[in-house]
C-alpha cells in the first residue's frame, strides 16, 4: 500500500517545506544587484512561479514596487528583494491591484521612503517568523488571533493613528504566510501522491 497521510506525515511534509522554502532576510545578497541577477535569484527560490524582466518592470511601473536606485547600473538593493520576494508569497493569492492595496497599508506611497510605517526589513522578519509560526504549528493556530497581531504591533513602537492600519497589514500578511504554506503542501502531497 503507499504512504499513509495522516497528520504525522502531514507535519513531517510541513517541516520540509519550512525547511527548503523559508528564505532569512540575512541570506539576501549583500550586494546591489543587475536585474538578470534578481531575476535568477527570484527563479531560484520560487520554483513553481517564473519571474522574468518584464514581470519585475511591469511592477515597478505600476509603482507595486520601488524604483531601481537612480544611475547605478546595479539598481536593485535588499528593499528590493524584500519586496520581491513577498511579492512572490502574494502573486498566486492577490491581484496586482490588491498587492498595491497592501503595500500601501504599511508603506504609503511606495517610491517615498520618509512616508514609510514600518521598515521593509523589519515586515520582512514578522513575515518569516508568521510564515514559520504557520509551518511549526501544524497550521491549526489562528495566526490571526487579536493576541498574537497585538504582541506583533507592540514590537513596532507604532503612532496610534498607524496602529489599526498595521494590524490589517499583518492581518493580510499571516493570511498569506498561511496561504502559501496551505499551497505549498497541498502541492506536495498530491505530487507524492501521484508517484504511489
Amino acid at each position: 500500500m503507499g504512504k499513509n497521510f495522516d497528520s504525522n506525515y502531514i507535519k513531517e511534509l510541513a517541516e520540509e517545506i519550512s525547511k527548503n522554502s523559508l528564505i532569512s532576510y540575512e541570506d539576501f545578497p549583500k550586494y546591489d544587484l543587475f536585474l538578470s541577477q534578481v531575476i535568477d535569484y527570484l527563479n531560484d527560490k520560487f520554483l513553481d512561479e517564473k519571474f522574468t524582466n518584464n514581470i519585475v518592470q511591469n511592477y515597478t511601473k505600476s509603482e507595486v514596487i520601488t524604483k531601481p536606485e537612480d544611475g547605478k547600473k546595479r539598481g536593485y538593493t535588499k528593499t528590493h528583494l524584500t519586496q520581491l520576494v513577498l511579492l512572490g508569497y502574494m502573486r498566486p493569492i492577490l491581484t496586482t491591484e490588491e498587492i498595491k492595496k497592501v503595500f500601501r497599508l504599511a508603506f504609503n506611497e511606495i517610491n517615498d521612503r520618509n512616508d514609510d510605517i514600518l521598515a521593509w526589513e523589519e515586515t520582512y522578519k514578522t513575515f518569516i517568523q508568521i510564515q514559520k509560526e504557520s509551518l511549526e504549528n501544524n497550521l491549526i493556530t489562528s495566526l490571526a488571533s487579536e493576541d498574537k497581531l497585538e504582541e506583533i504591533i507592540k514590537t513596532f513602537n507604532l503612532k496610534d493613528k498607524d496602529k489599526e492600519r498595521i494590524k490589517i497589514f499583518l492581518l493580510v500578511l499571516s493570511l498569506i504566510a498561511e496561504a502559501s504554506v496551505i499551497k505549498k503542501l497541498v502541492q506536495k502531497i498530491v505530487n507524492e501522491y501521484e508517484t504511489e
